[in-house]
């Protein structure tokens, strides 16, 4: 089975676990196994698209690989899903930066230096398998980050990702093969947005694309970024766990 999500994407302590690319398992209880987060750092797109797919395999082929989650920010670049409507690109000719076609689904979008790269590897049999809740499980996630920055994000009916107000800070594309994620979600945190001009991002037109820099004039790291967002994905990853438990009593 082969299952496609046609969805829009639409300096760290040294005390801080997730430093260095190290594995992170999370405490094991009744409501979720160990998860692993593993900060990388900057990597370019094709070396983390095959990093990924490493793990899924292996997620796939023995149990006792634990769900990871990857953050890391990726070197500029453009990719859209598996879409026969390619017109967010405006043709790709134009392009500053190389193009991808990933198995994921929605339109084009831009990844680069600034933007919190998040991919949950996760088995998704052992959480209900619902991918919509799924998805607005990361929404949540993200939601209650920006909180952490006292910015009010909020979600938009039929347009999945994160936005505060009419800017989007957070797009999100899914690719799940046998029911285990890859993919995920990219925060806007600091740097330059103009790449996003050379596209129609998620193929939304004269959508204002935003940061956490822009929204609050802070300057935040993206290994800071990153450690925040290890410790609330591990505080968070039973409410994953909760949603399937609801919904098998159902």
């Amino acid at each position: 089975m082969r299952l496609e999500v046609a969805e829009q994407f639409g300096g760290a302590s040294s005390a801080s676990p997730v430093r260095a690319g190290l594995a992170v398992p999370a405490q094991s209880s009744a409501l979720h196994a160990p998860l692993d987060v593993r900060w990388l750092g900057r990597i370019n797109f094709a070396d983390a698209l095959q990093l990924q797919e490493k793990i899924v395999a292996q997620r796939r082929n023995d149990p006792n690989v634990a769900d990871t989650i990857l953050l890391l920010e990726h070197d500029p670049v453009y990719t859209i899903g598996r879409t026969p409507d390619q017109t967010s690109l405006r043709g790709a000719s134009h392009l500053p930066y190389p193009f991808f076609q990933i198995n994921r689904g929605g339109q084009a979008t831009y990844h680069g230096p600034g933007q919190l790269m998040g991919y949950p590897i996760i088995d998704l049999r052992n959480y209900g398998q619902d991918l919509h809740k799924y998805l607005r499980w990361i929404e949540g996630l993200l939601i209650e980050f920006l909180a952490e920055f006292e910015i009010k994000a909020q979600r938009r009916e039929g347009l999945t990702g994160v936005w505060v107000q009419l800017r989007k800070i957070a797009s999100i594309g899914v690719g799940v093969r046998h029911w285990i994620t890859m993919h995920g979600f990219a925060l806007n945190v600091c740097g330059d947005l103009s790449p996003f001009d050379q596209i129609t991002p998620c193929g939304i037109s004269n959508v204002a694309m935003t940061s956490i820099e822009k929204e609050t004039g802070k300057v935040v790291t993206l290994p800071t970024a990153a450690v925040m967002m290890e410790k609330l994905v591990t505080r968070r990853i039973d409410r994953l766990q909760m949603t399937a438990v609801h919904s098998a009593r159902l």
